[in-house]
């Protein structure tokens, strides 16, 4: 581009209506680095939508409208960015924001690295998506156990599966037993219950890489 004729006075047009702004002032298309490419900064337009939040989004959109012109290559290239941070066309399913997508596909709205903001579809009030809610949201737990049988199942342990079998406590006097998945004596009453029956890990095994994926195509079927 900058072999294209009228660069530089393109340019510093670009500047001139950046600079006279208004609201965005701070928007300006400043070099990177010692080039002369343009880079964006998008801070005011964020700023502006999260102290918009809780009105209503015809009002929000008709002021930010109204402070910039959209004749102006400026306020053109504004307006395109907004539909990157407001999400208008909006589903809510059992409480959560989804956006519509193509072919009538619907995606939770995240804010994972940028603000979201999106409308909501019963009130028309600008809403924004809760970004530490979000990242401290916990993971589901694994699963970590595969019956075979009232005396086997694979069992996740530490990160590793392994093929326990179990066995019958034995009979009074008896009260501590070996445990395998503990690793130590465990008396009557701390006891595995996958059956009517009283059992203990007397035996594991680690899984090979057949059963592994054995393992995975169960689970997966769940």
């Amino acid at each position: 581009l900058k072999k294209v004729t009228g660069y530089r006075k393109r340019l510093d047009q670009i500047t001139r209506e950046a600079t006279e702004g208004g609201l965005l002032r701070p928007y300006l298309l400043k070099p990177r680095n010692k080039s002369k490419w343009p880079s964006d900064h998008l801070g005011p337009l964020r700023k502006f939508l999260r102290s918009k939040v809780g009105q209503p989004w015809d009002e929000v959109y008709s002021e930010l409208c109204q402070k910039l012109d959209r004749k102006t290559l400026l306020g053109q290239h504004v307006i395109d960015h907004l539909w990157d941070y407001v999400e208008r066309h909006v589903e809510l399913i059992n409480g959560i924001p989804y956006g519509k997508g193509e072919w009538r596909t619907y995606k939770p709205l995240k804010a994972a690295w940028r603000d979201q903001f999106y409308v909501h579809p019963e009130t028309g009030i600008l809403h924004v998506i809760d970004k530490q809610a979000y990242r401290t949201q916990p993971k589901p737990a694994p699963k970590a156990r595969l019956t075979i049988d009232d005396e086997h199942e694979y069992r996740l342990l530490d990160g590793l599966w392994f093929l326990v079998t179990f066995a019958e406590f034995p009979p009074p006097p008896i009260e501590h037993v070996r445990d395998a998945i503990a690793g130590d004596l465990i008396p009557r009453r701390k006891l595995y219950y996958p059956s009517d029956r009283q059992l203990y890990a007397i035996h594991k095994k680690q899984c090979n890489k057949k059963e592994i994926r054995y393992i995975k195509r169960q689970l997966d079927k769940r």
